[in-house]
């Protein structure tokens, strides 16, 4: 068994990688998947078609590529990205969700986010919630002078005292 010491940072990230965390970053890593190969292959074989399309299809690759790494990495910065790219996606799946119902010429040929992602059984929608859901409870612990008062209270099980509260 490994005995080796383990960063204030590593039991959040195993918190976050266990039971629906490995779940949310396998489905994250098979819509990555899914998305770099999609817009390779529309950008490949018939970019001029439907260039804002495609450039689309392969920006949202991107982002689904750093919020997987984002997500199975520790640390604030890493905690930091995941919150960006998420939020990036969400809004992406919303706008240009709906500008495709709204103004479908605009987007003669379908996009990973399009229609709300319904070429991906409306995935791309979904997922970004639960991302941001996830990431919420799962925060990782301050760091500093905050972090170690935070442990040792939390490990004592005392509340602060009455004038360390605020008051109503």
């Amino acid at each position: 068994m490994n005995s080796a010491p383990q960063s204030p940072a590593e039991p959040v990230a195993r918190r976050r990688m266990s039971g629906i965390g490995r779940v949310l970053v396998a489905v994250y890593g098979v819509l990555a998947l899914a998305a770099l190969g999609r817009s390779f292959v529309q950008i490949v074989q018939k970019f001029d078609e439907a260039p804002l399309a495609y450039a689309l299809s392969a920006l949202a690759a991107v982002v689904y590529v750093v919020a997987t790494i984002a997500l199975v990495r520790s640390g604030r910065g890493w905690y930091r990205v995941a919150w960006a790219t998420i939020v990036f996606e969400f809004t992406g799946v919303i706008v240009v969700g709906t500008l495709s119902v709204v103004l479908p010429g605009l987007f003669p040929h379908d996009t990973v986010w399009s229609w709300f992602g319904r070429g991906y059984l409306f995935i791309p929608l979904v997922l970004p919630v639960l991302g941001m859901w996830w990431l919420a409870k799962h925060r990782p612990a301050e760091s500093g002078a905050a972090e170690s008062g935070a442990a040792e209270s939390d490990a004592a099980g005392a509340r602060p005292a009455a004038a360390e509260r605020p008051t109503p």
